[in-house]
């Protein structure tokens, strides 16, 4: 292959011969595959519609499609509005001040800081307050039956110490997250989906899609737990209810005791209140436990029971949530009176009642082996330790999201999410360090590690009511979890993100009906399936990843500090975030890192998919917020110094406008983007392709952006890295005079002019042609950038036609090595990588051509270019002169 690239100058050849030897290339013709492809669009304004492109799926390239009404986006181009007027215009009557009719956001993504809309509403929907709508929600959930179960024994095991710092280390995680949730729920009007909406709208949509489906999955999957520890509980209270004969199985064996989930499986421990000695070893006696098919029944159905009380809509909620949360509350309170009322060996051996002396003997931890059930046991295959206790605790501060995930039906979300769950986390809070205390002085070591129900047997004034409080806890966290689930995936389906969720949408201020019957069905299949001690785990983690993602998004805003960040919770601040995401991701690890990763993955592949699947959308996230502070502050510190040659890239400017006629809608000639993406090595740098429009810009304005948005979607099919604009000036001297000083900035400006060589000149009589041709180089040599021109631009290979053969430079030596940087970077591409370069060196009759060549090939093997040097001799300049004179 002949070199066609000639670099700052011009070939006098009319038409480029069509080679002798080697593939021979067709010109572009109307009828080319890649002006059919992109023939659909059509010039116009931008009011004009524009018809997709079309590409035929046996081409080994999908072509573009550029339509006026984006996936998630508004179908015109509206100008930028820093805030939502729109609906204050209406609702004040002015919309004479504007010449065109506003559309209102009608989705999250359109419109993300407009104020809610302040039209007066058709329908009055019932919205929840602070207490009802966040507090209570979030309380339900956090409190729930480790408490009741668990908690004791965690004191016994840890010591009154150890279980202070563990609640301390865990609440300190939520309580940090909770402070971010409320600074990012008060920036700005927030809609349905709670944490999911202020991910996807703070880390972007893909992140916001991967995390709101995992957690939307935990919340499922716990509710059917929650549903099965009320069941669990309720037979072993009352075993006369069970429909088939229990099994007589050694408590020891039970493998369904999750050690680092809500592991509602926890209550299968309640038999172990029957203990014997041997050996001096506390052991269970073998107890009769629940048939896995009553458990089945049952919960099917409470939860069909639960799943129509969650079809009631929020009345209903608001009218049933109370008469789960009371007796809670009351069993608490039940709790702590027994405490007061107790003491030694009353109501039960190993009881001392509020002693200082069980109090300092408590103090300390008492780390040991136990079996599977969780009693002590020299033999035993399980050791705790803290890392052990924080997963087996961890479950009972969560929760922290249930006021959020219904935002959608809260009527002052910017109030109602900080003050709701802030008041429920610190509650509970307090509640777990009170417990820690009292119960270290309550009873002795060996009765707080044997006796698993300790706070029913204390209970004044008698068990029965904690049982009534672990089986309406459970309840009640099982409701909101149908109740929160069906919204978070409602919200995520609005979106309009992932065309699979389609069928979850719902109309604003509706119920999430298919939603719900589909979380419900979830919930069915895990209480048929019944063993998950496999898939709890990772429930928990879940939760830990959008914890994770909330403190990560709100140390992204306030890091960044865009003007549109103004919180109305002023109490945060970016270093309390990363330290609350850092917290997070610890505790993870410290739960189970296999799970850990299990998680990550699944959330990877979720990410993958929306990446691959999804309908793109800008919402404004903060990565775009920190790619455009961090690209401001590398370009202020490459400063406006030349680059130095080790760092210097090629930012090739491509002329786009045709010397001579192209087909209808192709807006740039298609080899020309094939050779500009064979002047960066490995597709790094940047092109910009410009064009300019002849006309005055006032009339010219719409067209320009068409041809804009044309030029682009072309960029983006031929697989060209780079930005497209248009300039429209008087003529096209004027126009390019433009460009060439104005492009760029700093010293990101271009350093390559690229065009094409007006072969037609001569052959059509443009007399005008070769005038514009030398101004442009001209205008490019005064502006100090280097002009590479292509001649023969109809024969340049695309990205699939194999080269071979050789690419030969006639090498200029003070061109500053363009020419031979440009053919290494050509070797670089899977097209050229068979051809080798020849490298033609002139020298003069007189002159040692020998010497030279040696010094070429010594010059080029210093830069690590392999080429073959050829020298050619010619007669010198001054005897050409004088030869001439002669003449």
């Amino acid at each position: 292959m002949k070199g066609d690239i000639e670099g700052g100058g011009v070939s006098g050849e009319e038409e480029l011969e069509p080679p002798q030897l080697g593939r021979k290339y067709k010109p572009v013709v109307p009828h080319d595959s890649a002006v059919l492809e992109m023939s659909t669009i059509h010039h116009g304004s931008s009011s004009s519609n524009s018809k997709p492109i079309k590409v035929d799926s046996h081409e080994n390239m999908d072509g573009p499609t550029l339509d006026d009404s984006e996936a998630n986006g508004p179908k015109l181009e509206h100008k930028l509005e820093l805030f939502g007027f729109d609906s204050l215009v209406n609702i004040l009557g002015l919309k004479s001040m504007t010449g065109e009719i506003f559309q209102a956001p009608s989705s999250p993504r359109e419109g993300e800081d407009a104020p809610p809309n302040y039209e007066r509403p058709q329908v009055s929907e019932v919205k929840l307050g602070t207490m009802m709508g966040v507090f209570v929600p979030c309380l339900q959930n956090i409190l729930g039956i480790i408490y009741y179960i668990r908690f004791t024994w965690i004191v016994g095991m840890a010591g009154i110490g150890e279980s202070l710092l563990l609640v301390a280390f865990c609440g300190l995680c939520t309580f940090l997250t909770s402070i971010s949730l409320s600074a990012i729920a008060t920036n700005g009007a927030m809609k349905g989906g709670g944490p999911y909406y202020l991910i996807g709208r703070a880390l972007g949509p893909e992140v916001g899609v991967s995390i709101g489906l995992c957690f939307f999955l935990g919340n499922a999957v716990a509710g059917s737990l929650y549903v099965l520890g009320a069941v669990e509980t309720f037979l072993k209270a009352v075993p006369a209810a069970g429909i088939f004969r229990g099994e007589n199985l050694h408590s020891a064996i039970v493998d369904l005791v999750v050690l680092y989930d809500i592991s509602i499986f926890l209550a299968l421990d309640f038999g172990l209140e029957t203990i014997t000695k041997v050996n001096g070893t506390t052991t269970a006696e073998p107890i009769e436990t629940p048939s896995s098919h009553d458990l089945q029944i049952y919960g099917i159905i409470i939860t069909i029971l639960l799943c129509f009380i969650v079809f009631g809509g929020v009345k209903m909620i608001n009218r049933v949530a109370p008469a789960f949360l009371i007796p809670v509350l009351f069993s608490v309170f039940c709790i702590f009176i027994g405490i007061f009322v107790a003491h030694k060996d009353y109501p039960a051996t190993g009881i001392t009642g509020m002693s200082l002396e069980s109090f300092k003997e408590n103090w300390g931890s008492d780390y040991q082996f136990t079996n599977n059930a969780g009693i002590p046991d020299p033999e035993g295959k399980v050791y705790w330790n803290f890392n052990a206790l924080v997963g087996l605790f961890f479950p009972a501060v969560t929760g922290i999201m249930a006021g959020s995930n219904r935002s959608a039906s809260l009527k002052d979300t910017q109030r109602s999410i900080p003050v709701g769950t802030l008041a429920a986390t610190l509650t509970t809070t307090v509640l777990y360090l009170v417990s820690v205390l009292f119960f270290g002085a309550l009873a002795t070591r060996d009765k707080l590690l044997t006796d698993r129900m300790l706070t029913a047997t204390i209970a004044w004034p008698f068990p029965a009511i904690v049982y009534i409080g672990i089986i309406l806890s459970t309840l009640g966290a099982a409701l909101q979890s149908l109740t929160g689930a069906p919204r978070l995936l409602a919200a995520i389906a609005n979106d309009d993100i992932l065309p699979i969720l389609n069928y979850f949408k719902v109309a604003d201020g509706g119920e999430p009906y298919i939603a719900t019957l589909f979380t419900a069905f979830l919930c069915i299949c895990c209480v048929i399936i019944g063993n998950l001690d496999l898939i709890t785990p990772t429930i928990t983690m879940f939760f830990l990843l959008c914890y994770m993602g909330v403190n990560l998004s709100c140390f992204l805003l306030d890091l960044l500090d865009a003007p549109s960040w103004r919180p109305r919770w002023k109490f945060h601040h970016w270093s309390l975030s990363l330290l609350g995401a850092t917290l997070c991701i610890l505790i993870m690890f410290l739960i189970s890192w296999s799970f850990t990763i299990v998680s990550l993955a699944l959330a990877s592949l979720i990410y993958k998919y929306v990446s691959i699947k999804g309908k793109a959308g800008d919402w404004g996230d903060g990565f775009k917020s920190a790619y455009f502070q961090l690209a401001l502050r590398s370009l202020r510190s490459m400063g406006a110094n030349q680059v130095h040659p080790k760092n210097w890239y090629p930012i090739p400017l491509i002329f786009c406008r045709p010397w001579g006629k192209l087909p209808e809608n192709v807006p740039c000639h298609p080899k020309l983007a094939d050779f500009a993406n064979c002047m960066k090595k490995k597709g790094r740098g940047m092109s910009i392709f410009v064009s300019i429009l002849d006309g005055d810009y006032i009339e010219c304005a719409e067209d320009a952006k068409t041809a804009c948005k044309q030029l682009a979607t072309y960029i983006d099919y031929k697989n060209c890295e780079g930005v497209a604009e248009i300039v429209v000036a008087p003529n096209m001297t004027e126009g390019f005079r433009g460009i060439v000083q104005t492009m760029g900035l700093g010293n990101l400006k271009p350093n390559i002019v690229v065009m094409r060589y007006p072969e037609i000149w001569r052959r059509e009589n443009l007399t005008e042609l070769p005038a514009n041709f030398v101004g442009i180089i001209k205008d490019c040599i005064v502006a100090n950038k280097a002009v590479v021109i292509v001649k023969g631009l109809d024969e340049w290979p695309n990205e699939y036609q194999k080269q071979y053969g050789t690419i030969d430079l006639y090498w200029i030596v003070r061109d500053g090595g363009l020419m031979l940087l440009l053919s290494q970077l050509l070797l670089t591409k899977e097209s050229f990588e068979s051809c080798k370069i020849q490298v033609f060196c002139i020298a003069e009759e007189d002159s040692d051509s020998e010497a030279l060549k040696a010094d070429v090939k010594k010059f080029l093997y210093d830069l690590r270019m392999q080429a073959e040097v050829i020298v050619i001799t010619m007669k010198s300049w001054d005897s050409q002169v004088r030869v001439f004179n002669w003449i």
